[in-house]
């Protein structure tokens, strides 16, 4: 049966660690795994890291730059080699590609996100590969995704992936890095995220020198993509091959569950898509209304305001210790909102001098995060 796939393959696969040239071997068997996998009808888009480590390589620098300005210039460097090599391995296999670059603020705004959606169904239509990757050259640091893994999970969201493929330098997840630690315990399949938290799994945050991510971001990826109902799997970068394996049922890799109940594509984008610009601390009964009864959140329940923002704007709401028990888009902006936080709805064109919404925070725009 044909499904939609998302494959993210990182720089420490890519790459050799020790001179971050290509590997050349890997990225023509991953080309050839996911032109096969197009031709048996599935629906293909490659996430590839690697833009910034091969743009150190072409310019012979040994380290990563640390300076924004100098990792973007070195970014459209790498970026335009990388495309080059993709797209002569996959010319020579008569699979045509596309690039797309994204942002954060691309898909902040719901327009611009379901423009994306219908960008990469068209290309569905037309056979190609969209291979994506984030715009590291007019990225800003508070619209950055942090990590292509962060990246990948959510464009398996946006094109409503069946799977989603970290492809790393390790096998699987361990419970602690078996780099460090050769008695740590291989975990093949995780059904929740709180049965990692049980395990204590020690995965730390060490990337290769040329990339973004480690283990523990591809965990919070995986995260992202099963509460979208996408099924993820960590596998061995190096061996592109192993994909069609765990395809047709091979216990590979680890393989995170995807939640039997995913929350829907606008809830989606407002929970991992947006960029919280504020927060609002909640008493118990607020907490107790959006958590228990499912009702929205109104300006009475409201203890504590932080940050600035405008009506339409995310953010998070909180308990009084300050830890997110929801995500949602505000009505109010953080100045109206400080004035009418704590008072009943009714007092709300009094105080404001305009009949205002009754809803501070509408459930229909909320997301639990607890």
């Amino acid at each position: 049966m044909p499904q939609t796939l998302v494959v993210k393959i990182g720089t420490s696969s890519l790459t050799h660690p020790e001179t971050g040239s290509l590997a050349l071997a890997t990225i023509a068997r991953l080309v050839e795994v996911l032109t096969q996998l197009q031709q048996q009808g599935h629906q293909v888009v490659l996430v590839s890291s690697g833009a910034v480590g091969v743009g150190c390589a072409r310019l012979g620098l040994t380290a990563r730059p640390r300076s924004m300005a100098l990792k973007q210039a070195i970014a459209a460097v790498g970026q335009g080699r990388l495309m080059r090599v993709y797209d002569d391995l996959f010319t020579t296999l008569q699979q045509p590609i596309a690039q797309i670059l994204l942002t954060r603020g691309d898909l902040i705004q719901r327009q611009h996100y379901l423009n994306a959606y219908n960008t990469f169904q068209a290309l569905f239509e037309l056979g190609v590969i969209p291979i994506v990757n984030e715009n590291d050259t007019v990225a800003v640091d508070e619209l950055k995704f942090g990590d292509n893994d962060t990246l990948s999970a959510l464009v398996a969201g946006l094109v409503e992936a069946d799977w989603l493929f970290l492809l790393t330098d390790v096998d699987r997840l361990y419970s602690a890095d078996p780099r460090q630690q050769p008695d740590a315990l291989p975990i093949s399949l995780v059904s929740s995220m709180d049965e990692l938290a049980r395990q204590q799994v020690k995965v730390g945050d060490r990337g290769s020198i040329w990339g973004t991510g480690g283990m523990a971001t591809k965990i919070a990826a995986a995260e992202i993509a099963t509460e979208s109902g996408v099924r993820t799997v960590i596998t061995e970068g190096r061996s592109p091959g192993n994909i069609p394996k765990i395809l047709a049922g091979e216990p590979l890799g680890t393989q995170f569950e995807a939640q039997a109940k995913p929350i829907n594509a606008r809830k989606r984008w407002i929970a991992h898509a947006l960029v919280p610009m504020g927060k609002l601390y909640l008493d118990p009964g607020a907490i107790a209304a959006l958590t228990q009864a499912g009702r929205s959140l109104l300006a009475a329940g409201i203890t504590a305001i932080d940050g600035e923002f405008q009506p339409d704007d995310a953010v998070q709401l909180c308990d009084a210790s300050g830890e997110e028990v929801a995500r949602g888009l505000v009505n109010y902006s953080s100045t109206d909102l400080r004035q009418i936080q704590g008072h009943h709805s009714e007092k709300i064109p009094a105080i404001l001098g305009y009949a205002g919404v009754e809803t501070i925070v509408h459930r229909d725009n909320l997301v639990l995060t607890r």
